[in-house]
């Protein structure tokens, strides 16, 4: 039903998904680009919509109350970006000890333009040996797009010039 519901809304917006779901029931999923407010609510409701339940990362601040209960039933998982906490495998880990999950990250970790991707999606992959999939957000289009699905072979820079 909720399902249902976050489609319709979507296609309310004016908004269509194209989806190629991977085999897999875990993987890392990297959405870009995350230019805009607006990612998180699409988001959400493109994952619902396809009963992806994703897990995300934020940084801890915005899981602080009155909203921390909200963000965590979203998915959500509070992550300190100014403490060496081996953040990496930790969510290696995650993946690892779950039948199912999908951790959706944003490479560029943050909104703002950047010429470069983060590397942590990658070496979360590769430590989890889950694969890789893209997503992204055309708002000229009004589209979501799911695929491109591909294990990452270790060699950082073979794979991102594959993405």
């Amino acid at each position: 039903m909720l399902s249902s519901l976050c489609l319709r809304i979507l296609k309310t917006l004016g908004w269509s998904l194209h989806i190629e779901l991977p085999e897999t029931g875990k993987y890392v999923l990297i959405v870009a680009p995350h230019t805009s407010n607006w990612d998180f609510p699409l988001g959400i409701l493109a994952g619902k919509a396809l009963k992806l339940e994703p897990r995300w990362m934020g940084k801890h601040t915005i899981f602080r109350w009155p909203f921390g209960w909200f963000f965590r039933a979203l998915g959500g998982i509070p992550v300190q970006r100014d403490r060496a906490l081996n953040t990496i495998q930790q969510m290696a880990d995650l993946l690892v000890q779950s039948e199912k999950m999908v951790l959706a990250l944003a490479p560029e970790g943050t909104r703002v333009k950047k010429n470069y991707w983060k590397t942590g999606f990658y070496h979360i992959a590769v430590a989890a040996e889950v694969p890789i999939a893209m997503a992204y957000l055309d708002y000229p289009r009004k589209r979501v797009g799911l695929g491109g699905t591909f294990y990452p072979c270790g060699d950082v820079d073979q794979d991102f010039a594959r993405i």
